[in-house]
């Protein structure tokens, strides 16, 4: 690697190393504008400094250098509601199947394992919510794209099978969300 690279790659990790912490500071002094909910400005000097220290020792773990991509932060806004609302769906449609099953007796619960087709860890994560959110199944585990989760209406074997059964339309809904 010539030094004309090496300049331009520590330029684009400093870069990135910037925006991950710009990132951070106003996640985190928007939050606590909506807790503090005070428009003083010692509130909101103390907020924006809590803010800073904070995002300085955590911005590394906030949003992980191997995430840092365009599609992290660029992501559709459109589809993102369009996915809120097939989760708010998802849920009724969950909760009236399970009722009846809960005093009928008819579940068969079994725990799957299945992959996830899923880059982002972010994603992974809000696939993974978004399945135990769902009335009738728990995420019991996510690692790396491995997701372990228990299910009570199980009618299969095949892992394939199962993991498209649960996650349903949700995971093909999140990849969108970050194209």
């Amino acid at each position: 690697m010539n030094d004309k690279s090496r300049l331009s790659s520590e330029s684009a990790s400093r870069l990135w190393k910037l925006i991950r912490f710009l990132l951070t500071t106003s996640a985190l002094f928007a939050v606590w504008l909506l807790f503090s909910f005070t428009w003083n400005i010692y509130s909101i000097i103390a907020g924006l400094a809590g803010s800073i220290l904070i995002s300085w020792l955590t911005y590394g773990v906030f949003i992980a250098e191997h995430e840092v991509s365009r599609s992290l932060f660029f992501l559709s806004p459109f589809r993102l509601a369009i996915f809120l609302f097939y989760i708010i769906y998802a849920m009724y449609a969950s909760s009236l199947k399970m009722l009846p099953a809960v005093f009928s007796g008819k579940i068969s619960p079994k725990i799957v394992h299945f992959k996830t087709r899923l880059r982002s860890d972010l994603a992974r994560m809000i696939l993974s919510n978004s399945i135990t959110f769902t009335p009738g199944t728990i995420t019991l585990d996510l690692n790396d794209d491995h997701l372990t989760v228990h299910w009570m209406f199980c009618n299969t074997h095949h892992s394939k099978v199962a993991g498209d059964a649960v996650k349903g339309r949700m995971e093909t809904m999140l990849n969108r969300v970050w194209r």
